[in-house]
Protein backbone atom coordinates (compact mmCIF):
# COMPACT_ATOMS: atom_id res chain seq x y z
CA UNK A 1 0.00 0.00 0.00
CA UNK A 2 1.43 3.56 -0.99
CA UNK A 3 2.70 5.11 1.99
CA UNK A 4 2.86 8.07 0.78
CA UNK A 5 6.75 8.25 1.09
CA UNK A 6 7.48 6.14 -1.48
CA UNK A 7 9.36 7.35 -4.32
CA UNK A 8 9.65 10.76 -2.78
CA UNK A 9 12.72 12.25 -3.26
CA UNK A 10 14.15 13.51 0.05
CA UNK A 11 17.48 15.52 0.32
CA UNK A 12 19.34 15.06 3.93
CA UNK A 13 21.67 17.17 5.45
CA UNK A 14 23.92 16.32 8.05
CA UNK A 15 23.49 12.89 6.81
CA UNK A 16 26.52 11.04 8.23
CA UNK A 17 26.11 10.21 11.49
CA UNK A 18 22.94 10.16 14.21
CA UNK A 19 19.69 11.91 13.32
CA UNK A 20 20.11 12.23 9.85
CA UNK A 21 21.66 8.63 9.37
CA UNK A 22 19.01 7.48 10.91
CA UNK A 23 16.32 9.11 8.91
CA UNK A 24 18.50 8.80 5.58
CA UNK A 25 17.89 4.79 6.37
CA UNK A 26 14.26 5.03 7.84
CA UNK A 27 13.15 6.56 4.69
CA UNK A 28 14.84 4.40 2.43
CA UNK A 29 13.12 1.72 3.96
CA UNK A 30 9.97 2.87 3.33
CA UNK A 31 10.60 3.60 -0.36
CA UNK A 32 12.06 7.12 -0.43
CA UNK A 33 14.68 7.91 -2.44
CA UNK A 34 17.27 9.71 -0.07
CA UNK A 35 20.23 11.99 -1.39
CA UNK A 36 22.32 12.63 1.53
CA UNK A 37 25.14 15.22 2.43
CA UNK A 38 27.62 15.94 4.85
CA UNK A 39 31.21 17.04 5.40
CA UNK A 40 31.87 13.25 6.44
CA UNK A 41 32.41 11.31 2.73
CA UNK A 42 33.69 8.04 3.90
CA UNK A 43 30.68 7.49 6.25
CA UNK A 44 28.36 8.95 4.34
CA UNK A 45 29.56 6.21 1.45
CA UNK A 46 28.78 3.37 4.27
CA UNK A 47 25.58 4.95 4.76
CA UNK A 48 24.63 4.80 1.53
CA UNK A 49 25.99 0.99 1.02
CA UNK A 50 23.85 0.44 3.69
CA UNK A 51 20.79 1.48 1.95
CA UNK A 52 21.57 0.34 -1.23
CA UNK A 53 22.46 -3.18 0.62
CA UNK A 54 18.85 -3.15 1.78
CA UNK A 55 17.39 -2.44 -1.50
CA UNK A 56 16.59 1.48 -1.01
CA UNK A 57 17.97 4.31 -3.19
CA UNK A 58 20.35 6.80 -1.93
CA UNK A 59 23.12 8.85 -3.56
CA UNK A 60 25.41 10.98 -1.65
CA UNK A 61 27.43 14.45 -2.31
CA UNK A 62 30.05 15.77 0.05
CA UNK A 63 28.65 18.83 1.68
CA UNK A 64 29.46 21.62 3.95
CA UNK A 65 26.40 23.73 4.59
CA UNK A 66 28.10 26.64 5.31
CA UNK A 67 29.34 27.11 2.36
CA UNK A 68 26.00 28.09 -0.43
CA UNK A 69 27.71 26.63 -3.39
CA UNK A 70 28.06 23.48 -2.07
CA UNK A 71 24.39 23.43 -0.57
CA UNK A 72 23.22 24.04 -3.89
CA UNK A 73 25.18 21.63 -5.43
CA UNK A 74 23.42 18.66 -3.43
CA UNK A 75 19.79 20.28 -4.04
CA UNK A 76 20.63 20.01 -7.80
CA UNK A 77 22.41 16.81 -7.48
CA UNK A 78 19.20 15.63 -6.68
CA UNK A 79 17.05 17.55 -9.07
CA UNK A 80 19.77 16.01 -12.19
CA UNK A 81 19.15 12.47 -11.08
CA UNK A 82 16.13 12.20 -10.13
CA UNK A 83 13.97 15.08 -12.14
CA UNK A 84 12.57 16.66 -8.42
CA UNK A 85 13.10 17.07 -5.18
CA UNK A 86 10.22 16.80 -2.88
CA UNK A 87 11.37 17.22 0.99
CA UNK A 88 14.48 19.15 2.10
CA UNK A 89 15.76 18.00 5.54
CA UNK A 90 17.66 20.82 7.35
CA UNK A 91 19.70 18.52 10.18
CA UNK A 92 23.26 19.60 10.12
CA UNK A 93 23.68 21.16 13.72
CA UNK A 94 26.46 21.92 16.13
CA UNK A 95 26.04 22.45 20.16
CA UNK A 96 29.27 23.31 21.79
CA UNK A 97 28.19 24.37 25.41
CA UNK A 98 29.80 26.98 27.57
CA UNK A 99 29.22 30.18 29.77
CA UNK A 100 29.31 33.18 27.80
CA UNK A 101 31.64 34.25 29.95
CA UNK A 102 34.17 32.32 28.48
CA UNK A 103 33.78 34.43 25.08
CA UNK A 104 34.18 31.52 22.80
CA UNK A 105 33.03 33.53 20.31
CA UNK A 106 34.51 30.88 17.64
CA UNK A 107 32.32 28.53 18.87
CA UNK A 108 29.36 31.54 18.43
CA UNK A 109 30.69 31.71 14.45
CA UNK A 110 30.17 28.15 13.56
CA UNK A 111 26.89 27.69 15.64
CA UNK A 112 25.73 30.62 13.58
CA UNK A 113 26.96 29.00 10.52
CA UNK A 114 26.06 25.73 10.90
CA UNK A 115 22.73 26.10 12.55
CA UNK A 116 21.12 29.57 11.39
CA UNK A 117 23.22 29.87 7.66
CA UNK A 118 23.22 26.20 6.66
CA UNK A 119 19.53 26.00 7.05
CA UNK A 120 18.58 29.34 5.13
CA UNK A 121 21.23 27.74 2.21
CA UNK A 122 19.71 24.93 2.10
CA UNK A 123 16.00 27.27 2.07
CA UNK A 124 17.76 28.68 -0.81
CA UNK A 125 18.83 26.16 -2.77
CA UNK A 126 15.28 24.45 -2.39
CA UNK A 127 12.60 26.92 -2.65
CA UNK A 128 12.83 28.38 -6.69
CA UNK A 129 12.62 24.37 -7.19
CA UNK A 130 9.44 23.78 -5.13
CA UNK A 131 7.90 27.05 -6.63
CA UNK A 132 8.87 25.95 -10.17
CA UNK A 133 7.34 22.54 -9.07
CA UNK A 134 4.57 24.34 -7.38
CA UNK A 135 4.88 21.74 -4.15
CA UNK A 136 7.96 21.01 -1.75
CA UNK A 137 8.41 20.34 1.97
CA UNK A 138 10.98 22.11 4.36
CA UNK A 139 11.91 20.02 7.09
CA UNK A 140 13.82 22.14 9.63
CA UNK A 141 15.66 20.60 13.01
CA UNK A 142 15.25 22.61 15.56
CA UNK A 143 15.58 22.04 19.55
CA UNK A 144 13.51 22.12 22.95
CA UNK A 145 16.78 24.67 23.63
CA UNK A 146 14.87 27.17 20.86
CA UNK A 147 11.79 27.15 23.13
CA UNK A 148 13.56 27.79 26.31
CA UNK A 149 17.09 29.03 26.91
CA UNK A 150 19.45 26.00 27.42
CA UNK A 151 21.23 26.97 30.45
CA UNK A 152 23.27 27.08 31.87
CA UNK A 153 26.10 27.22 28.92
CA UNK A 154 23.04 26.74 25.94
CA UNK A 155 22.45 30.63 25.48
CA UNK A 156 24.03 31.12 22.28
CA UNK A 157 23.25 27.85 20.98
CA UNK A 158 19.08 28.35 21.96
CA UNK A 159 19.49 31.65 20.07
CA UNK A 160 20.11 29.67 16.99
CA UNK A 161 17.50 27.31 17.35
CA UNK A 162 15.27 29.95 18.39
CA UNK A 163 16.15 31.75 14.88
CA UNK A 164 15.47 28.44 13.33
CA UNK A 165 12.10 28.09 14.71
CA UNK A 166 11.43 31.80 13.59
CA UNK A 167 12.61 31.29 10.31
CA UNK A 168 10.48 28.16 10.06
CA UNK A 169 7.42 29.88 10.96
CA UNK A 170 8.11 32.56 8.79
CA UNK A 171 8.60 30.86 6.00
CA UNK A 172 5.48 28.73 6.39
CA UNK A 173 3.49 32.09 6.37
CA UNK A 174 5.39 33.26 3.21
CA UNK A 175 4.94 30.68 0.87
CA UNK A 176 2.13 28.35 2.15
CA UNK A 177 -0.03 26.57 0.00
CA UNK A 178 1.38 24.15 -1.40
CA UNK A 179 4.72 24.02 0.12
CA UNK A 180 4.47 23.13 3.39
CA UNK A 181 6.92 23.31 6.47
CA UNK A 182 7.91 21.77 9.27
CA UNK A 183 9.97 22.44 12.42
CA UNK A 184 11.39 19.19 14.30
CA UNK A 185 12.21 20.01 17.60
CA UNK A 186 13.97 17.41 19.86
CA UNK A 187 15.40 16.94 23.23
CA UNK A 188 17.94 14.40 24.14
CA UNK A 189 18.41 12.90 21.47
CA UNK A 190 21.42 10.15 20.74
CA UNK A 191 23.55 11.59 18.19
CA UNK A 192 26.98 13.07 17.74
CA UNK A 193 25.38 16.64 18.87
CA UNK A 194 26.78 15.79 22.60
CA UNK A 195 30.20 15.80 21.59
CA UNK A 196 30.65 19.37 20.33
CA UNK A 197 31.20 20.53 23.85
CA UNK A 198 34.66 21.43 24.54
CA UNK A 199 34.38 23.47 27.80
CA UNK A 200 35.36 21.12 30.47
CA UNK A 201 32.62 21.40 33.12
CA UNK A 202 30.07 22.43 30.69
CA UNK A 203 30.67 18.77 28.61
CA UNK A 204 30.07 16.73 32.31
CA UNK A 205 27.15 18.39 32.12
CA UNK A 206 26.01 17.53 28.95
CA UNK A 207 26.92 14.15 29.37
CA UNK A 208 25.13 13.71 32.22
CA UNK A 209 21.83 15.16 30.46
CA UNK A 210 22.03 13.14 27.63
CA UNK A 211 21.95 10.44 30.03
CA UNK A 212 18.33 10.42 29.73
CA UNK A 213 18.73 10.21 25.67
CA UNK A 214 15.93 8.02 23.53
CA UNK A 215 17.18 7.07 20.04
CA UNK A 216 17.70 8.85 16.94
CA UNK A 217 15.01 6.73 15.52
CA UNK A 218 12.31 8.51 17.18
CA UNK A 219 13.00 11.66 15.28
CA UNK A 220 13.26 9.67 11.95
CA UNK A 221 9.63 8.73 12.85
CA UNK A 222 8.24 11.81 13.56
CA UNK A 223 9.76 13.01 10.54
CA UNK A 224 8.28 10.16 8.43
CA UNK A 225 4.88 11.26 9.91
CA UNK A 226 5.55 14.44 9.04
CA UNK A 227 6.21 13.56 5.67
CA UNK A 228 3.46 10.91 4.65
CA UNK A 229 0.27 13.30 5.32
CA UNK A 230 -1.94 14.26 2.44
CA UNK A 231 -0.70 17.32 0.95
CA UNK A 232 -3.64 19.32 2.42
CA UNK A 233 -2.12 18.57 5.49
CA UNK A 234 0.84 20.85 6.82
CA UNK A 235 2.40 19.65 10.32
CA UNK A 236 4.12 22.29 11.46
CA UNK A 237 5.63 21.90 14.92
CA UNK A 238 6.66 18.51 16.29
CA UNK A 239 8.32 18.78 20.34
CA UNK A 240 9.94 15.46 21.08
CA UNK A 241 11.56 14.65 24.54
CA UNK A 242 12.84 11.53 26.72
CA UNK A 243 9.88 11.43 29.35
CA UNK A 244 12.09 11.77 31.87
CA UNK A 245 13.07 14.88 30.27
CA UNK A 246 11.44 18.07 31.87
CA UNK A 247 12.91 21.44 29.87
Amino acid sequence: MKNNIEKKVIVITGASSGLGEATAKYLAEKGAIVVLGARRADLLEKVVQSITANGGTAIYLKTDVTVKEQVASLVNSAVAAYGKIDVIINNAGLMPIAPMSEVRTDEWDKMIDINIKGVLYGIAAALPIFQKQGNGHFINLGSVAGIKVFSPGGTVYSGTKYAVRAISDGLRQEVGGNIRTTTIEPGAIESELKFSTKHAESAINVKQFYEKAIPALTIAKAIAYAIEQPADVDINEIVIRPTAQDF
